[in-house]
């Protein structure tokens, strides 16, 4: 290239909202890069939307831009191009001509002027339309992420060209041979051209490193040419036995400097361009990176940047945005129907994460038998995928590429594009799509990895789901411990499979579609799904917390939370709006607690290739999914330090197996000890230290040595087998885990409780029912424990554990709409740890795992039409959307009596350790001095709350 011209600063502006065409003399102005909405340009908006957030300035239609640009003489009639990198659909006229249109809303749009332009002045005008799109756009255009923006984003320039000069340059590495295969064309064939090239390790210098660290190894590839006869170059360029090479632990990049020179040894054209050296594979179950297994610790993205509503350009905020990612132990990407811009991949190149774009495609694929089908917009997807091919390529990161979101239609085209893209370009991995075909998954001939969530619609590889998506997942039904993992669902026994064959038969089946429900055609396989590639667990997590108001005031851009208003004012209105951070503060540590189970799980199988995670931050759309231990500006929420949580996902990750959290005084523990290491670090020599300790002693403590062997990614360590203490009252006891001189650590906190006499607990007074008998008693002056087992009904809300699975409005609106169970909804509890009540069942704040079996055998009462004093200390947190007061276990005053109420399962809580400590602790409570409630309701209040006739 010769030169650049740098276009970006003010431009005349004319919205055109009805499509008419330039009306008169333009009469504003914005600054470019920039869009609508962030420049604050037309008519300020007064809609509210609750399910994501508010652009106050939402603008679709035509825009016009315009501005004057002045040709210096050395430039006139020299062939160049507008470049403009990011927006959406485009024309563009040079002094009223037209030149043509651009639709690509992933991939920069290039205007060729072969001409050039003449000297002086001329007006530049573009067309910039956010409507009518070749498809959907996916979430490059939706509300609920980005916006629909109009505008154009990042770098706006004319390039000139020397008349000699490269086109596109494509890069294939070889990290196995040690080459690169550099291809590219030229601009004419002269005799005598040689390309000369040469490379040297990449280490640019910036002003914010944002955790960037270079490597401090060195290393220059000498000068090698390569006679150029035609107008194609396709040469091999050999970086030696000693090159660096590219991978997520140590990415080393590298800067190719490519020299036209004439005859005479004048330089003709130069091009550079930074990129690396790997080999990322699928070799059977597992990726590899340049022969090295690896494992994929995902997040998805949908840019979600609510400053300014699209995604940044610049290479500053993406290094600020993926290092903090990389913190927190990713090493994956997966970008959901959508491309980020090349800042992006610059800064994952950089850091080292592999990345995943996507089509920006969610919906059927179909093939001309299809009477729905649309060769249209088919064909722009499949040119849009190449388009990021080849703008995108070079990039070492760049390692993986899916067709869309959860598509489904026809196999047999979809396995078409996949070849045509494979055969295009081998540089990645590719996938048929993220979830296609829910219930009933299959793998493609030409695909190279799979991402779901199970293999048929009981072999669940995820830890949560969606009541439509129900069966539900472990985390969320099963009795915690540590010995799930996914092996048997991946890789089930064969004699299992073998007898589970059943004809392939196509039906209509109803599925959850974004954010509806759908009907579908589905066909079940042949036989039971047995994976022989990588397998990815997709959208993984989605544990809800309630809001953090205070982030209201972050909104400092034309997008406002306006939903976070709502829902503050709806608390507020229920009387409540003194708990909203302590809600806020129990449901995400909850949240924290359920990830960790969830992430240990894929990381305790074998058979699994990685995960992506929906998502380290909370997602701003689809109903207000607050789902991040970060928030939407991915700032820590201050629920869980990156430290802690790289203890569960990260590249060494320590695993004690063991059957539950709860154990009777003196019962025998046992644990296996494991690790998933992923570093080339050798282990040799290291050792795992544990000890198990209270609150006052060791209890217990010792050590096992790695048996390492080098290559390897699983090892058993040890076992831990010793007798619990003899403990006279609930005791909380910690097992600690780690390998001295590295950070490798681990840590679970278990429960150890003392036996009680059940004959003896059952005749202290607790009734079952809101009786006679109890009416009677509290009419008398009695203090009285009632737990009642209350049916399903109106007035009282389902025990679950687990937080709400993304959020509530969403998904019960999807599940009203396939006549399936709503979901629970509630996000955890919300405990006053002081209370006597509680004395000997010494609790955090927010929910632990000793009340686990507690809450999955109860209901709460709603207690809104209460007075505002009748505070259960107990408290299950409701969503956003009903904000229920809801009380696990409260008290009152009731006539001259006092009353305890909890609807809890007594039968199920008296066979369970932990149940029994409770009843203890409560019955204890109820029978001394110090229960004296304050809040009074009336006795046919009481009646008409449990329903009794």
């Amino acid at each position: 290239m010769l030169t650049k011209m740098n276009l970006q600063g003010s431009w005349e502006l004319q919205l055109d909202e009805h499509k008419q065409g330039v009306q008169g003399p333009f009469d504003d102005t914005i600054v470019l890069p920039n869009t609508t909405s962030h420049a604050r340009k037309g008519q300020k908006s007064d809609v509210v939307h609750i399910g994501s957030l508010t652009d106050e300035y939402s603008f679709e239609g035509w825009i016009w831009l315009t501005r004057d640009i002045d040709i210096p003489a050395a430039l006139a009639g020299v062939r160049c191009s507008l470049y403009l990198e990011r927006t959406r659909i485009t024309k563009l006229w040079v002094d009223g001509e037209e030149y043509g249109a651009k639709d690509s809303l992933n991939t920069p749009h290039v205007y060729s002027l072969p001409e050039g332009i003449s000297e002086g002045k001329h007006t530049l005008t573009i067309r910039v339309d956010n409507t009518d799109y070749p498809t959907k756009g996916g979430h490059l255009s939706s509300v609920d992420t980005q916006t629909n923006w109009n505008g154009i984003t990042g770098r706006l320039e004319l390039h000139f060209y020397h008349d000699m000069h490269m086109g596109e340059v494509q890069i294939y590495p070889d990290a196995k041979e040690r080459t690169f295969r550099i291809t590219s064309t030229l601009s004419k064939s002269i005799p005598g051209t040689v390309l000369a090239v040469t490379a040297q390790t990449y280490k640019p210098l910036l002003e914010q490193t944002h955790g960037y660290i270079p490597s401090d190894r060195n290393h220059v590839v000498n000068e090698q040419t390569y006679p150029c006869n035609q107008n194609e170059v396709n040469v091999l360029y050999r970086m030696g036995d000693d090159a660096l090479l590219w991978s997520d632990s140590d990415p080393h990049l590298y800067l190719l400097t490519l020299t036209l020179l004439g005859a005479h040894g004048d330089v003709l054209d130069t091009t550079e361009i930074v990129t690396g050296l790997r080999d990322f594979e699928a070799h059977g179950d597992a990726f590899t990176i340049n022969g090295h297994k690896t494992f994929l610790r995902g997040k998805h993205d949908g840019l979600i940047f609510p400053l300014t509503g699209y995604a940044p350009t610049d290479l500053d905020e993406w290094l600020r945005i993926l290092s903090i990612s990389k913190s927190y132990g990713i090493n994956h990407y997966r970008f959901h129907t959508c491309c980020p811009p090349e800042a992006a991949f610059t800064a994952a190149d950089m850091l080292g994460i592999y990345m995943e774009p996507e089509l920006p495609f969610w919906g059927t694929i179909t093939d001309e038998l299809d009477p729905q089908h649309n060769q249209v917009e088919q064909d722009y997807l499949i040119r849009e995928g190449f388009a990021m091919l080849k703008a995108f390529g070079n990039h070492p990161s760049f390692v993986m590429m899916s067709l869309g979101n959860e598509l489904w239609g026809s196999k047999e085209r979809l396995n078409a594009i996949i070849k045509a893209y494979k055969a295009f370009d081998p540089r990645h991995l590719y996938t048929q799509g993220s979830n296609n075909f829910q219930f009933t998954p299959h793998i493609l001939e030409e695909e190279d990895f799979y991402c779901g969530v199970r293999f048929s619609k009981d072999r669940l590889f995820r830890g949560s789901y969606a009541m439509c998506d129900a069966p539900l997942g472990h985390v969320q039904t099963d009795v915690p411990g540590t010995l799930k993992d996914y092996d048997d669902m991946i890789l089930p026994d064969e004699t299992v499979s073998g007898n589970e064959e059943n004809q392939a038969v196509e039906s209509e089946i109803q599925i959850q579609y974004g954010t509806e429900a759908k009907t579908v055609k589905a066909a079940s396989a042949e036989q039971q799904l047995i994976p022989h590639l990588p397998v990815i667990s997709h959208e993984i997590g989605q544990y809800a917390m309630y809001p953090n108001y205070e982030e209201i005031e972050k909104y400092t851009g034309s997008l406002k939370a306006k939903n976070f208003e709502a829902f503050r004012e709806r608390l507020q209105s229920k009387e409540m709006g003194h708990l909203a951070e302590a809600f806020f503060q129990s449901s995400g540590k909850l949240a924290v607690a359920c990830y960790k189970e969830e992430l240990e799980a894929a990381f305790r199988s074998k058979h699994l290739a990685g995960f992506q995670l929906l998502d380290l931050q909370d997602f701003s759309g689809q109903g207000t999914a607050l789902v991040g231990i970060l928030d939407a500006f991915m700032d820590s929420k201050g629920l869980v330090t990156a430290e802690e949580w790289r203890t569960f996902c990260s590249d060494a990750v320590l695993l004690a197996r063991f059957e539950k959290y709860n154990y009777n005084s003196g019962e025998e523990f046992h644990a296996d000890i494991q690790l998933r290491y992923y570093r080339t670090d050798s282990l040799k020599r290291h050792i795992v230290e544990w000890e198990m300790s209270d609150s006052d002693q060791l209890l217990v403590q010792g050590k096992d040595e790695i048996s390492f062997i080098s290559g390897e990614t699983w090892f058993e360590i040890g076992e831990i087998k010793f007798k619990l203490p003899e403990v006279k009252k609930m005791t909380s006891v910690t097992l600690s885990l780690h390998i001295p001189d590295t950070d490798i650590r681990k840590e679970y906190d278990l429960w150890v409780y003392p036996d009680h006499d059940v004959t003896v607990m059952e005749h202290n007074h607790i009734y079952k029912e809101l009786s006679s008998e109890v009416m009677n008693l509290l009419e008398k002056g009695e203090s009285v424990l009632l737990l009642p087992t209350l049916e399903d009904n109106d007035s009282s809300v389902e025990g679950t554990y687990c937080t709400d699975f993304w959020c509530y409005p969403m998904f019960r609106s999807i599940s009203e709409s396939m006549n399936k169970p709503v979901p629970v909804g509630t996000l955890g509890l919300l405990i006053d740890n002081s209370h006597p009540a509680l004395k000997h069942f010494p609790s955090e704040t927010h929910s632990t795992y000793p009340w686990w079996h507690i809450v999955m055998n109860s209901r709460s009462i709603i207690l809104d039409e209460l007075a505002e004093n009748v505070r259960p200390f107990v408290q299950t947190i409701d969503n956003f959307e009903r904000n229920h007061k809801l009380g696990l276990l409260f008290e009152c005053q009731v006539g001259k009596g006092k009353l305890l109420v909890g609807a809890l399962n007594y039968n199920k809580l008296i066979s369970q350790t932990e149940g029994r400590q409770l009843l203890y602790s409560l019955v204890q409570y109820v029978k001394s001095e110090e229960f004296q409630p304050e809040a009074k309701i009336a006795p046919e209040e009481l009646q008409q709350l449990l329903g009794y006739k």
